[in-house]
């Protein structure tokens, strides 16, 4: 009987990591963007389409990529963010696991230009499903230029999966505030169908705060502080008189990285549970502040779930705060 078991074609693999990483347009949008903030730009600005079914476009300002790094970004696990094993402790970066340029190019059209401000010239390069069809020097704006157009043409069922363009841009706005809260000193734009959406200048986290969900939200943002050797507790919780019945306004930070934590959601509604009322749902936005090696954000690509080391004590701390 001949062996069976073989390796699969990195087009095959790339695939099935994009099923994890790449789940909507949204994905790309909070991929092309976290790899912005890491850049180091100070300005960011997001485009899309038909709710990006069409076109995702990131521009930023940051670092840029030489040509060879460039072509490098879209293998799997190729990252300049960390080295060894030991670096998962220390992360401060948004991404890490070199995986979402090689899951994005395999389910897409990719267009990328980049130029380093000390290059005279930049590189393009064009990639489809995984497959290099381009690559040639190119006159352009220091920083990045990704265009992600045509997402899951070869996975027709994905495609077909997709939501309503409502739907779909609602989760777009949705990523885009999650990085725009966490990065106030840095300018975001967002437009679909050449309308703009957002403009975020640089500004305080309170400012962010009014600038995404309007000027209402001055009304009702309550300060909350608290430090110590632990963890750093700091942000805004609404008046109480001002929760709804809906979700919308709560979100936990840790290490300035959006995370899911229903754990300490119930912190914070047994803080209120005397003074709210029933089914109601206050705002907040909380960030905490620890040590890298005290969280382990290496459970999920989408590397929202978090665990801490401690979570009963933190639990503590923010029903205290």
């Amino acid at each position: 009987m001949p062996d069976i078991i073989h390796l699969l074609p990195d087009t095959v693999s790339n695939q099935i990591a994009a099923g994890e990483v790449i789940q909507r347009p949204a994905s790309v949008v909070k991929e092309l963007m976290e790899n912005s903030v890491d850049a180091g730009a100070t300005s960011i600005t997001v485009h899309v389409k038909d709710a990006g079914k069409t076109l995702v476009q990131v521009i930023d300002n940051g670092s840029g990529m030489s040509e060879t790094d460039a072509r490098m970004s879209f293998e799997r696990h190729a990252t300049s963010k960390i080295s060894d094993a030991r670096d998962l402790f220390a992360i401060r970066t948004m991404g890490f696991r070199g995986e979402a340029l090689a899951s994005i190019a395999a389910v897409s059209e990719v267009n990328l230009k980049t130029k380093r401000r000390e290059d005279e010239l930049g590189t393009s390069i064009r990639i489809s499903g995984s497959k290099l069809l381009e690559q040639e020097p190119v006159s352009c704006p220091a920083g990045s230029n990704f265009q992600v157009k045509n997402l899951f043409f070869n996975v027709p069922a994905r495609r077909k999966f997709l939501k309503s363009e409502q739907s779909e841009l609602r989760h777009i706005i949705t990523e885009y505030n999650h990085l725009a809260l966490t990065c106030t000193a840095i300018e975001f734009n967002l437009i679909h169908n050449n309308t703009e959406i957002y403009h975020l200048p640089p500004t305080n986290l309170r400012q962010r705060i009014v600038g995404i969900f309007g000027k209402s939200a001055n009304h009702y943002l309550l300060p909350l502080e608290t430090d110590t050797t632990l963890i750093k507790i700091s942000g805004f919780i609404g008046k109480p008189e001002y929760a709804r019945k809906t979700f919308g306004e709560q979100f936990f930070f840790v290490n300035n990285r959006f995370m899911r934590h229903p754990y300490f959601h119930k912190a914070v509604i047994k803080a209120y549970e005397n003074i709210l009322a029933p089914d109601h749902i206050p705002a907040y936005f909380i960030f905490f502040e620890t040590d890298p090696a005290k969280i382990d954000i290496n459970i999920h690509p989408t590397k929202t779930e978090i665990k801490f080391e401690d979570e009963h004590a933190v639990w503590q701390m923010l029903l205290a705060a």
